[in-house]
């Protein structure tokens, strides 16, 4: 190879399969992913997660995301294990210039963070989706307060069109190969999109909420266009892998049965939507286009192909040095060349935990290219589920009595896959304190691990009742300041205080008050150390000092209004102040 390809990744969040035209829906207007799709090799039986936090840790590792301690998107169950090695490493490592532009969702803290996991430039948020606890507090899809390698930057343009408009800046800046990844936060809710896209779809008569999740990924097409204009542009079509896809399911693009079987919009004819691990769950649309390396031309690969796939065909495809780690999938070169040959057979598999701790047999299935054995509590008492997916792709007909034998290697093959997967589900992504790279450090309800798991600043707002500990990692003996706060420091709001809704906002949802707390104690506990205060009315937060030890504990918090279990404080900030 004379010169290395670029790369562009493009990855949205929640649009699922049956959300483009191309792929058949009736409603939705895709013109420019319609063109990509078009001239792309297309993967027609490829999968991801059933949710998004793991889908991006596999794809960001080549590894299955539980082996990397993401199984989850929430309660710290979305943090990918510091020693995990990432396509930005790779790349990085290569002499590519790496980029983020978006979503990211696999840890708020050092050594977590884009920017410490190969990304040399980031623009992304806190949490997973706009507007949730370690977002920027009231940041919405128009005017927000994004971290530029951590730092914050204020933009007042749509979400979407900026991770766009930053990708494009990044890819300008030299003539050095880039691997650009952009990650758009839309469709996923809050579906909150200018009328000029929702409205086309409104006026056919199309939900409301539908119609705004229509009008974002109208808008993430428009911004399809426009990057690939600009690609022509500068001369940089030929030689760009440019690959798009979804991180599962659709969240919006269809209504289904208490069994997972569609209602109304349109599912593809697959049966199931995120979280569920029938193939509307985790089926997705993967298109790959590069004409200096002849992927082009509208060809489909059939073969069953994943996320985990991605890694190890670019490692193929760029010639990079690949990670001294056991990678789960396989390169799609031989595929995507059309000379499939020696393609192995293999099973694949998708599971959902939604859990602090995985359960074995919850919510799986295991795929060949023929096969789907599923095994699923959502609907009805957990059985095994066979379907015959070249003759039944609706997973209508349950033929596991017929063919005991797939069946028997089928659940062999799980078997093998959990004990493998699952040598180290009872560690913790910890969460540094202390560090020199981030002094002081912001713990949210997010990274609880806790009862049922919080996550938006609604939450906060409307005071849900949840609590929860933090597994940190000391990494200094020294003095420590704890302070713990109801609402984010930015706002400088009294922990009992309420607080003002937010209406008439264009295009934005409303957002109700905050709801005020009779918080009358605060108390903390750092391993065996527990200390408490009294909550004045107008203290904004509570302030703790503890002298602490290198090593790895538990922090929980408490703020007592005498009702029930007292919930824990949303936002606490840690400072080492001094050392020991």
């Amino acid at each position: 190879m004379t010169e290395r390809p670029n790369i562009i990744l493009i990855l949205t969040d929640d649009q699922g399969y049956g959300d483009l035209s191309c792929t058949g829906n009736p409603v939705l207007q895709t013109p420019h992913l319609d063109q990509l799709y078009d001239q792309s090799v297309r993967l027609t039986d490829y999968h991801v997660d059933a949710m998004c936090s793991p889908t991006r840790a596999a794809l960001m590792t080549g590894r299955y995301a539980a082996r990397t301690g993401v199984w989850s998107t929430l309660r710290g169950r979305y943090i990918m294990r510091r020693d995990e090695i990432t396509i930005a490493d790779l790349f990085s490592d290569s002499g590519y210039r790496t980029g983020i532009f978006g979503k990211w969702h696999l840890g708020d803290n050092y050594p977590y963070r884009p920017f410490d996991r190969g990304f040399r430039e980031s623009l992304s948020f806190g949490g997973g989706v706009v507007g949730e606890i370690p977002d920027h507090w009231d940041n919405d899809n128009f005017t927000a307060t994004y971290l530029r390698n951590g730092a914050p930057e204020q933009h007042a343009c749509y979400c979407t069109d900026v991770w766009f408009n930053e990708a494009m800046q990044f890819m300008a800046a030299d003539e050095t190969p880039f691997f650009c990844y952009i990650s758009t936060n839309a469709p996923h809710g809050p579906f909150n999109v200018h009328e000029k896209y929702s409205a086309p779809y409104l006026q056919q008569g199309i939900p409301k909420q539908r119609a705004r999740f229509y009008g974002m990924i109208a808008n993430i097409d428009e911004n399809i266009g426009r990057l690939r204009q600009w690609l022509a542009d500068n001369n940089l079509t030929e030689n760009t892998i440019l690959i798009f896809m979804g991180d599962n399911g659709t969240a919006q693009g269809t209504g289904i049965t208490a069994e997972g079987y569609p209602t109304d919009g349109y599912n593809a004819g697959m049966r199931g939507k995120k979280t569920w691990v029938y193939d509307g769950g985790h089926r997705n649309a993967c298109f790959i286009h590069w004409p200096a390396g002849k992927l082009t031309g509208g060809r489909d690969v059939h073969h069953l192909t994943a996320h985990i796939d991605i890694l190890p065909t670019l490692i193929d495809l760029c010639e990079l040095s690949p990670p001294d780690a056991k990678l789960d999938g396989t390169s799609l070169t031989p595929l995507l060349n059309n000379a499939p040959n020696n393609w192995p057979a293999r099973t694949l598999f998708v599971h959902q935990q939604q859990i602090d701790h995985p359960k074995k047999y919850k919510d799986f299935a295991a795929m060949t290219d023929r096969w789907r054995l599923v095994h699923t509590g959502v609907w009805r008492e957990p059985q095994n589920e066979l379907y015959d997916h070249k003759r039944d792709p609706e997973q209508k007909y349950d033929i596991a009595e017929h063919h005991p034998d797939i069946v028997q290697t089928l659940r062999e093959d799980y078997e093998t896959w959990w004990t493998d997967i699952s040598r180290r589900f009872g560690e913790y992504s910890e969460i540094p304190i202390g560090s020199n790279h981030e002094n002081p450090t912001t713990l949210t309800a997010h990274s609880w691990h806790g009862k049922e798991g919080i996550y938006s600043q609604r939450h906060v707002r409307q005071k849900e009742r949840d609590n929860g500990y933090w597994a940190i990692d000391i990494e200094q003996d020294g003095e420590y300041e704890f302070e713990l706060r109801r609402w984010p420091i930015e706002i400088d709001t009294p922990i009992c205080a309420a607080l003002p809704g937010r209406t008439g906002v264009p295009y934005v949802d409303d957002l109700l008050p905050g709801e005020a707390l009779a918080i009358k104690t605060a108390k903390l506990q750092v391993g065996d150390i527990v200390q408490q205060k009294a909550v004045g009315e107008e203290d904004k937060g509570v302030t703790f000092q503890l002298s602490l030890k290198k090593g790895s504990t538990r922090v929980q918090t408490y703020f007592d209004d005498g009702i029930d279990e007292p919930p824990g404080a949303y936002y606490v900030y840690v400072k080492r102040i001094s050392p020991a």
